[in-house]
Order: structure tokens, then sequence, then C-alpha cells
């Protein structure tokens, strides 16, 4: 088992990479968010001078391909910018994560002590059991809508409250004259526009205050441009706009493949009256195409789970990280000392291990 290290600033001079990519990501059917046309845009917009392509082989085959960088003195982690809810690691389906991770960690530079697989998902990947020079984390509790049978009976298990209040709007919005209309756009030609309009609404809210908003012309604006326009290039992307008269109040912004829809950005007007939920207004005429139309077979939201989150479904799981160790003693004295109630912080700590 062979790896070997690229820094990514020399992704530009060759495809390689991207093909290698792309060939495992097909062969190991993993999500749509490890997809090449999903993670190149992320190196290019939020990439710096550290990060490393790594690619291993056993016995001449591709065995994994992962983005790592330095996340510390003696760390190393995936590449993990927020915008990418999954560490971006591939394997093949047959290789054992921790021989893999052991040969690694003895490839990087600086003989670190710890390498963390970050924001791993256990249904693409089992958890593995804490032993030896493995140990694992939670991350955050995230959920997902199974697409299975009528909207009507999905629709029918749903709280009363949800279904009553959303009922409440739209007679409200019949009585005062208010047309509302969902509008999906699929077209590579439509995303720019989109993601302009998405950015308005988010500059309009608390996002802009805090300095964390899509704009079209900053870094996250020209990530979901381009990521986007890629992925409906492929009939994989969807964007949704619910409107409310001639007043856009609501979007999401999707990619999908393989049966699974996954939702990564949504954002609202939030200079509607508080007794309009247009995200939830949205989320009942999308839910209710998607069950109609089949196709899909999971929608996922990929966020720490919320209130809202729990009125949509009850299926939920939880997200991990993976730290392994140079030996297996360093294991026990982390966990050790994170278990004394006084302890600080110890060095050898993953960022993420924390990160909301």
């Amino acid at each position: 088992m062979i790896w070997t290290l690229t820094p990514a600033a020399q992704l530009a001079a060759s495809t390689a990479f991207a093909d290698d990519w792309r060939r495992l990501h097909a062969d190991s059917k993993a999500s749509p968010m490890l997809d090449w046309d999903f993670v190149a845009p992320l190196l290019a917009e939020f990439g710096g001078d550290g990060e490393l392509l790594a690619s291993c082989e056993r016995d001449g085959q591709l065995a994994a391909l992962a983005i790592v960088k330095p996340a510390g003195r003696g760390v190393w982690s995936t590449f993990q910018p927020p915008q990418a809810p999954l560490g971006l690691w591939l394997q093949r389906a047959d290789e054992d994560p921790e021989a893999l991770l052991h040969a690694l960690l003895r490839a990087l530079p600086g003989m670190p002590l710890v390498f963390g697989l970050t924001q791993m998902d256990p249904l693409l990947m089992p958890r593995p059991r804490d032993a030896g020079c493995i140990r694992t984390l939670d991350y955050i509790d995230t959920a997902h809508v199974v697409v299975t049978g009528s909207f009507d009976d999905y629709w029918n298990a749903r709280g009363r409250n949800l279904r009553n209040n959303l009922k409440k709007q739209r007679n409200r919005l019949e009585r005062e004259g208010v047309d509302v209309r969902l509008e999906v756009s699929r077209a590579p030609e439509q995303v720019a526009q989109a993601v302009a309009d998405y950015g308005r609404l988010e500059n309009s809210g608390w996002k802009a205050v805090r300095g964390t908003a899509v704009h079209a012309e900053n870094a996250q604006g020209r990530y979901y441009r381009r990521m986007l326009e890629a992925f409906c290039r492929r009939g994989k992307g969807s964007i949704y706009r619910y409107w409310l008269g001639d007043r856009l109040a609501a979007m999401d912004l999707c990619i999908e493949d393989d049966g699974n829809l996954i939702i990564l950005k949504t954002s609202y007007d939030e200079s509607l009256p508080s007794s309009l939920s247009p995200t939830h207004l949205m989320r009942e005429e999308a839910m209710r195409r998607l069950f109609d139309e089949g196709g899909i077979r999971r929608i996922e939201f990929y966020g720490r789970v919320m209130g809202w989150h729990l009125r949509w479904t009850e299926q939920i799981r939880t997200m991990y990280h993976v730290n392994y160790y140079r030996w297996p003693g360093l294991r026990r004295l982390h966990a050790l000392l994170e278990t004394r109630p006084s302890a600080k912080p110890v060095p050898s700590r993953t960022p993420t291990e924390n990160k909301i």
C-alpha cells in the first residue's frame, strides 16, 4: 500500500488526479458531495497553500483518494471547508480504513502524531470500533427523509400542528389573492441568476450582519455558481424558488445523484411577516412533487438537527470524526486527559471535533 502526495497547487497542470477521482467516485458509488464537480471548486475557492492531493495504490490498483492539510502541531486532517458537509475522502468499499489511515499517517511529512478523518457519514462508511490507534467522536446528528409510498401517506404522518399551520397560511394567501408558485431551475445557464437571487435573500437577513452570506461576487457565490453549473450540465443540479406573487420568498440549492437529493443551502425573505413560513410552504410543495415524480428515494438535509427538521422526519443518524493516532498509547492518553474535569485542550485534538 503506497500513498503518493502532491501539492494541490499542481492540480491545474494535470488532469490525472481529477480523472482518478472521478473513476474511484463512480466505482465506489459515493455521495454526490464527493463528486469531483463538487470538490474541485472547493479547492479553487477555499484552498490555500497547504493542501495535498493524496492517492493510494495497492497492487497497482487505486485504493483511496483524499485531500488533506495540516491542522495544527503534529496533526493533519482531511480538508474541510464549511461548504463541504463530508470529509473529502474516497476509498474502495473492500478496503480497510484502518490500514489506509495507518499507511497515510506514515507517509505525511513531519511525522504527525494524529490524522483526523472528519465529518463521516455512517450510511456511507460504517463507524469503526474504538480500538488500537482509532478513536471516533460524535460530530452532529443529521436528518433525512425516505421517499417511499404516496405523499398523502407521508403528509398524514406529519404532526397536526405543521399540517394545520401550513393549511391556514395557504388559505390566508388565497383569500388575499396572493398567487404562490414553485419554480425549479435545472439549466446551467440559469444558475448565475439563481445564485444572485439567493445571495439577495441571504444578504437581507442575519447572515449579512455576520458576514457569512452568499453573494454573487464573493468566494461562496463563485463556488456555488461553478459547482451548480457543473451539476446542471449533467442534469444533477436543481434550484428551487418559491414565489408569493412576484416576490421571491424562499430558495433551496440542491444536487442529486443515484436517487439522493441533497439540500445544500436554504434561505428565505426575513422581511416577510412572522406569521408566514415560506421555507415550510416551499418544502411541502417540493416534497409533494418529489413523491409524485419518483426517482428520488432519499432527501438529505446534512446539517445539525434542528427542531424544524423533526417536523419533517423521524430519520436521524449521528455523523462522526475519526482520529487515527501514531501509537495506541497516545489514543489512550488523549482519551484519559479529556475525562479529567480540569483538563486543558490537548494539542493533538483535531479542530473539527467541536465544529458547529
